[in-house]
């Protein structure tokens, strides 16, 4: 194995693409976008990255993402070294901006459904991609605390019983004008006051460092251009000892999801979730299944803590 991935990472295609996939999961199409390449030599280089061990690919449904895999220990062991090395590259800047651009572009996308399917989105998502009930067990596992922070609120259903949790109040925080105005006319006729809704990008919050105590995400995650940033994000926000929440879809084959809900991701494995949360800092993760009904998919709710 040590040979396949030094002959794997000797060409200087491979090594860009090794640097841009040590930044996130992109497909093929992405790929060639940032790379400039056509598809056909993108695609080959990836096969030989592959079979060496170097990367991985995580099927989810039609589409295909590539990313570090762990399958070269000569690779993991080196990677440190390896992505100082790979930061010199001549490209970096080129390739790093391009990577921007794609990031934005799904972004965009999202933002631009929400926007035009705010006040239907309650019952689009339910007919489109049905799950058990499972905000009561949600709801359960938020602490009372100061402050609480829920992030990409939707039409906000879940800010009142957040704000009996809250001592000094709720943020609500969404990327979506439409979203954000729905939600507040919402609380206006439930009689609500009290409650901060700012508009703001979950890998960008509007908020300060180490300035809140728990921060929520209700079936937010597959939403994210980059879930791992969006978690490290989190983690900045997160006063010592607070809470994460988070509650979303195991990894699924309904691929009307991506195409009529604006999903970036068709669900998460477990694994994936706990390592992502780990390395943006936290610890103590726990995980539980929601059991789904016949039609249904699984949900995971995952509570994490800050530790310093």
């Amino acid at each position: 194995m040590l040979i396949e991935t030094l002959k794997a990472l000797a060409d200087p295609c491979r090594l860009r693409l090794t640097a841009i996939l040590l930044r996130g999961e992109f497909t093929v199409q992405e790929l060639t976008a940032i790379l400039g390449m056509g598809q056909s030599r993108i695609s080959r280089h990836l096969k030989i990255l592959t079979e060496a061990g170097v990367l991985s690919v995580k099927r989810q449904g039609t589409w295909s993402y590539y990313r570090i895999g762990n399958g070269s220990g000569f690779f993991t062991a080196a990677r440190p070294l390896l992505e100082a090395e790979l930061a010199n590259l001549p490209e970096r800047e080129q390739d790093l901006a391009a990577v921007a651009v794609v990031l934005e572009e799904r972004r965009r996308r999202s933002q631009e459904f929400f926007d035009h399917h705010a006040r239907q989105w309650d019952e689009l998502a339910r007919t489109l991609l049905p799950m058990p009930e499972y905000r009561e067990k949600l709801l359960a596992l938020v602490p009372s605390c100061q402050q609480i922070v829920e992030i990409g609120l939707g039409t906000g259903g879940l800010l009142p019983a957040l704000a009996a949790k809250a001592q000094e109040g709720v943020i609500g925080v969404d990327h979506s004008p439409a979203m954000l105005d729905e939600a507040r006319r919402r609380l206006t006729q439930a009689g609500i006051a009290g409650i901060d809704l700012r508009l703001g990008e979950m890998s960008h919050l509007p908020l300060p460092d180490r300035s809140t105590n728990c921060a929520v995400l209700d079936m937010v995650l597959h939403h994210a251009a980059d879930p791992p940033a969006v978690l490290a994000e989190i983690r900045r926000v997160l006063t010592a000892g607070g809470s994460l929440l988070l509650a979303d879809l195991v990894r699924h084959e309904r691929e009307l999801a991506r195409e009529q809900l604006a999903d970036q991701w068709l669900g998460f494995e477990e694994e994936e979730l706990k390592n992502w949360l780990r390395q943006a800092g936290f610890a103590q993760v726990a995980v539980t299944q929601v059991t789904p009904q016949p039609g249904q998919e699984t949900v995971l709710l995952l509570q994490a803590h800050t530790t310093h």
